[in-house]
């Protein structure tokens, strides 16, 4: 399941270009050449991952080069749906048989933490990204009917995490919704987020942290004292730390069985005047296989997906590509009641997944000095958040208590 992963491929139907990237103050400038000055950190990619690692570790005071191989905020990152969800992808109660009540509780818990305090960062930077809280409505589907959803609202007061079980009347009274039963949880959020990324890397620039682009690292070592990235071009960079945030474009050592990469579609419509109050306030997925998923931003468009595979290049079909985005428009009047009509823009991507829906943030193995944050299923803003969090904690030389939770497996 995938509601904000980074989607990279992209197929604007009226210009060409990915959806976020045509408002304002959704990139920043990067410089073109690279010096011979030593940082305390390299930071390989410039996206949402690479951003809040940047803004978290700046704000500790080091300092930081950030390098992508793209120009800033134009890899995945501006075509994720993002819905910034605490839900991860595996239910509260799976995970837990999975891997333990207790950390999965944290987990839980620590995503409607990164939730909160990304908000929270998000107004101290004063960053204009249409940022709203909302709501979620997770519905039942062929994986999860009343009596699961039941259980796992259960599961989540228990561990403290807020959750509200509706019923069919409910859900027609509350949203002309008919399915059996669904579970509204506070705690979540959307934004634009190229914006959002773009004004992360603003506030890592303003203390004097570094973008070069186009770079692409092709090999690293570490030494006595840091590391050392060599470059395609043949440079060698020398920092203190390195910490790679490159999506599913992953470093061959963070290959392991629980990790792959699948394949997803979306779509966002024209702005729509008329849509339900309720769909503006709220965020909506639904416990089935395939998926729909869908939100609204603040010109009242239709955003919405799903419909994943699980293999990494069914992304790359344009007449598939087509009908998932026919298919997901039928779903969503099937729920709703809304025709968007002609899609304004569509897209299709792979993206990185975890047996266990939760991210990988550790060190590379074999390394010290460098990190991976990779693995992001569904929840790419939201994960990505505890690993700037995690990875600025170990630089720091300071434990994270959820540290463990996360390693690479």
């Amino acid at each position: 399941m995938a509601r904000d992963k980074a989607h990279t491929r992209k197929d604007d139907l009226r210009t060409g270009t990915p959806f976020w990237v045509k408002t304002p103050h959704s990139t920043v400038q990067a410089d073109a050449h690279l010096t011979r000055d030593r940082h305390d950190v390299i930071v390989v990619g410039s996206g949402i991952s690479g951003a809040l690692v940047a803004e978290a570790l700046t704000r500790a005071g080091k300092s930081v080069l950030i390098l992508d191989r793209r120009p800033p905020v134009r890899g995945s990152t501006p075509a994720s749906t993002a819905m910034i969800q605490h839900e991860i992808d595996v239910p509260l109660i799976r995970l837990q048989r999975r891997i333990g009540a207790d950390p999965a509780d944290r987990a839980w818990r620590r995503s409607v933490r990164a939730v909160a305090d990304l908000i929270a960062l998000t107004r101290r930077l004063k960053i204009d990204c249409q940022m709203q809280p909302k709501p979620a409505l997770y519905l039942s589907g062929d994986e999860m009917g009343p009596r699961a959803l039941r259980n796992e609202a259960r599961a989540r007061h228990a561990a403290g995490i807020g959750a509200t079980l509706l019923n069919r009347a409910d859900l027609l009274d509350r949203y002309g919704i008919d399915r059996p039963a669904a579970i509204l949880s506070p705690a979540s959020a959307t934004a634009n987020p190229a914006q959002l990324t773009a004004g992360l890397l603003s506030a890592a620039l303003a203390r004097k942290a570094r973008i070069v682009s186009p770079i692409e690292v092709s090999d690293m070592a570490e030494l006595l004292s840091g590391v050392a990235l060599a470059t395609r071009t043949g440079e060698v960079l020398v920092a203190g730390h390195a910490v790679f945030c490159t999506g599913y474009e992953y470093l061959p050592q963070m290959k392991t069985r629980t990790h792959h990469v699948t394949s997803t579609w979306a779509l966002a419509s024209e702005p729509l005047a008329g849509l339900p109050a309720w769909m503006k306030e709220t965020i909506v997925w639904e416990a089935a296989d395939p998926y729909l998923y869908f939100r609204t931003d603040a010109a009242g468009r239709v955003i919405a997906g799903g419909e994943d595979e699980d293999a990494a290049h069914t992304n790359e079909d344009p007449a598939k590509l087509a009908r998932k985005a026919k298919i997901i428009a039928r779903k969503l009047h099937d729920l709703t009641g809304v025709r968007i009509g002609r899609p304004a823009y569509r897209w299709s991507a792979p993206f990185s997944v975890t047996s266990d829906g939760l991210p990988i943030i550790d060190r590379v193995p074999g390394f010290e000095r460098i990190f991976a944050v990779m693995g992001f299923g569904g929840n790419g803003i939201t994960f990505s958040m505890i690993g700037a969090q995690i990875v600025a904690a170990a630089i720091a030389g300071k434990p994270d208590p959820d540290a463990g939770i996360f390693r690479f497996r």
